[in-house]
C-alpha cells in the first residue's frame, strides 16, 4: 500500500486551547495519523508564549492576534469594537492571564444538553487539570485588602472557586502555569509530542474551505501554506476548533450555512443550516480605576468575584450575572494601552492598511518611558466589571468569500436592555467595593469614570463609551437539540456525515466566568467522542 503524506484520519482546523487538547489526546493512538492546521506561527517563535509572565508582551505583539473589528455597536454609541483573539499555537490561551475557571452548576445547567451537566463535565475537568496542573497565585496584601473590602460589600471569601457555587463568591483563581512557565493547552499536550510520527503540526496554514461530496460527506481541507493551496484527504472526520469567530466562517465558506447569506456572496450552499453564525455573545466589560495612596504589590490579576447585580432578573436564583476582576496597573498597563489606543483611534479602514497603529503603538510606549509615569502606575488598580450572563445575541456572517477577509462580526452588545441595567448596578457595586475599609490602607481618588458621574443615565453614558470584549466569544455553531441549533450532543454538524465543532462556538449560553477551561473541557471530550465513533 502506498503512503499517502497528505492523507489523514483526522483534520483538525485551529491550533488554539481546544484543537491542541484534542490533537493531543487522538495522536496517542499510534494508529491514527492527526494533521493540526494552524494559520499563526509556532509558538517557538515567540518564547513569551511560553512564559508565566510573558502575557503583556504578547498581548502587544501584532503576530499573536487576529485583528479584527466589529460592525458598529449601536448599544456603544455607533462605534467598531476590536474584537482581537489569540493567533499561533495555543490560540488565546498562549497570551491570556491564565485564568482557569470551570464555571458554575448553574451555567451548565442552562445548556439543557444530555451530557454535557454539571456532574458530567466535572470528571473531565478532574482529568484535564491533572495535565495543566493549575493552582491560584500567593496573596498579597492588596489582594487581601480586595477580599476584606468585597466581604464588606456582600461577597464571601471562597477557597475554592470551581466548586460550582459562584454566586456572591470571591477568590484567588487557579491559574495555569507551573513556575515560570504558562501550562497552555499547547504546552501540555502537543509540545511535549511533537516528535510523534503521527501528529503533523502545520503552522502559517490559513484554511480556505472544507471540501464535501455528493453524500455531505468531507473529504479533503483545503488550505494556504507559504503561499501554496494545498489539499489534506480526510480518512475519517474533520473536526473544527478555529473559535466562535472563525469557525463559522469556515463553515459558510464551505457552503453550510444560512443559504441566503451564501448565495449574497457567491458561495454555493450544499447544506442550508441557519443556526450558523447565529447566537453569537461576548462579555462585554468596564473598568473603573483609582489612584492609590501607594503601591499596589501583585503583578497578577489573580482574584475573581461573582454576584447578583440586578436582584429581580429572571435568571435562576442561584446564578451570578456580573463578574468582578481586581486589576493591578503593574502588571500590564502600558502594555494593555499600546494595544487597545491605537485601536480607539486609527480607523478600522485603515487599521492593516497603514503603519499608523504601529506609529501610535510606539507613541504610547515612549510615553511609559519615564520613571515617575511608572512609578505612578504601580499606584493605580482597577476594578473591572465584566457582565456574565448577556442576554443580547449577535451574528457572524460572511462579508466576502475570500478566505482571508474578515466576517462581519456584530455581538449586539446591550442590544437586550436588561444588559445595560446589569452593568449600572454592576459599578455601583464595584464602587462599593472599592469605598470598603479593605483597601482604605490605598484609598484614593476614582480616575475613572470619575466621581461626578454618579447618576444611572451618566453611567450608561460611560459604560457605552468605554465598554470592550473580554475576549470570550460564544454561541456561534450552537450545539443542542433546539431550533437552530449547529451541532447535535456529539459536536456532530447536522447534515454532514463526519464533521464535527469542538472549540467555544458550540457553546449554547456562555458561563458566567472566563472561557479558556470550558474550551479545552471541549477539546477533551472531542476527544472521546471520535474515539468512540472509531469504535462503534
Amino acid at each position: 500500500m502506498t503512503f499517502d503524506p497528505d492523507a489523514f484520519d483526522y483534520v483538525i482546523l485551529g491550533g488554539g486551547s481546544a484543537g491542541c487538547v484534542l490533537a493531543g489526546r487522538l495522536s496517542e493512538d499510534p494508529s491514527v495519523r492527526v494533521l493540526l492546521l494552524e494559520t499563526g506561527d509556532r509558538a517557538e517563535r515567540h518564547p513569551e508564549t511560553l512564559r508565566a509572565d510573558g502575557y503583556k508582551d504578547a498581548f502587544v505583539n501584532d503576530a499573536l492576534l487576529h485583528h479584527r473589528f466589529s460592525v458598529k455597536q449601536r448599544g456603544c454609541g455607533g462605534r467598531p469594537l476590536w474584537l482581537g483573539s489569540g493567533r499561533g499555537m495555543g490560540g488565546s490561551g498562549s497570551i491570556n492571564a491564565m485564568v482557569y475557571l470551570r464555571g458554575s452548576e448553574a451555567d451548565f445547567r442552562a445548556w439543557e444538553v444530555p451530557g454535557w451537566g454539571w456532574s458530567d463535565v466535572v470528571p473531565v475537568y478532574e482529568q484535564l487539570e491533572r495535565v495543566l496542573d493549575v493552582r491560584p497565585r500567593e496573596p498579597t496584601e492588596f489582594t487581601e485588602a480586595c477580599i476584606h473590602s468585597a466581604e464588606e460589600a456582600g461577597f464571601h471569601r471562597e477557597r475554592d472557586l470551581d466548586n460550582g457555587a459562584l454566586l456572591g463568591a470571591l477568590g484567588y483563581e487557579a491559574m495555569n502555569y507551573r513556575g515560570e512557565q504558562r501550562r497552555s493547552a499547547y504546552v501540555a499536550f502537543v509540545q511535549p509530542h511533537l516528535d510523534r510520527i503521527n501528529l503533523v503540526v502545520r503552522t502559517g496554514a490559513h484554511a480556505h474551505r472544507l471540501v464535501l461530496d455528493d453524500r455531505r460527506r468531507v473529504v479533503a481541507v483545503e488550505y494556504e501554506e507559504g503561499g501554496q493551496r494545498r489539499t489534506a484527504r480526510v480518512r475519517r472526520e474533520a473536526v473544527l476548533c478555529a473559535g466562535a469567530l472563525e469557525s463559522p466562517k469556515l463553515l459558510m465558506l464551505s457552503g453550510v450555512g444560512p443559504r441566503d447569506v451564501l448565495r449574497q456572496h457567491g458561495v454555493e450552499p450544499l447544506f442550508d443550516l441557519p443556526g450558523v453564525g447565529e447566537n453569537l455573545h461576548d462579555h462585554p466589560n468596564v473598568q473603573l480605576f483609582y489612584f492609590g495612596k501607594r503601591a499596589v504589590d501583585c503583578n497578577y490579576p489573580q482574584l475573581y468575584g461573582f454576584h447578583r447585580a440586578l436582584p429581580d432578573s429572571d435568571l435562576p436564583p442561584d446564578q451570578a450575572d456580573t463578574c468582578y476582576v481586581f486589576y493591578p496597573a503593574r502588571s500590564s498597563f502600558r502594555e494593555a494601552t499600546m494595544r487597545m489606543v491605537p485601536a480607539l483611534t486609527v480607523p478600522p479602514a485603515l487599521y492593516q492598511r497603514t503603519a499608523l497603529p504601529r506609529v501610535v503603538k510606539a507613541g504610547v510606549g515612549m510615553a511609559f518611558r519615564p520613571g515617575f509615569v511608572r512609578r505612578a502606575v504601580e499606584r493605580v488598580y482597577g476594578v473591572v466589571v465584566i457582565l456574565g450572563k448577556p442576554k443580547s445575541r449577535g451574528t457572524v456572517r460572511l462579508a466576502a468569500a475570500d478566505p482571508r477577509a474578515h466576517a462581519a462580526i456584530d455581538p449586539a452588545y446591550f442590544a437586550d436592555p436588561e444588559d445595560m441595567q446589569v452593568m449600572i448596578a454592576g459599578v455601583r457595586l464595584a464602587r462599593r467595593i472599592a469605598a470598603g475599609q479593605g483597601l482604605q490602607p490605598w484609598g484614593g481618588p476614582e480616575v475613572l469614570p470619575g466621581s461626578f458621574v454618579r447618576s444611572d443615565a451618566a453611567i450608561a453614558a460611560f459604560v457605552r463609551r468605554m465598554a470592550m470584549t473580554t475576549y470570550h466569544f460564544a454561541g456561534t455553531c450552537r450545539m443542542g437539540q433546539v431550533p437552530g441549533s449547529v451541532v447535535d450532543p456529539q459536536l456532530r454538524v447536522r447534515g454532514i456525515e463526519n464533521l464535527r465543532v469542538a472549540d467555544a462556538s458550540v457553546i449554547p449560553e456562555v458561563p458566567v466566568s472566563a472561557l479558556n477551561a470550558p474550551s479545552m473541557m471541549i477539546g477533551w471530550r472531542a476527544a472521546d467522542l471520535l474515539r468512540a465513533a472509531a469504535v462503534g
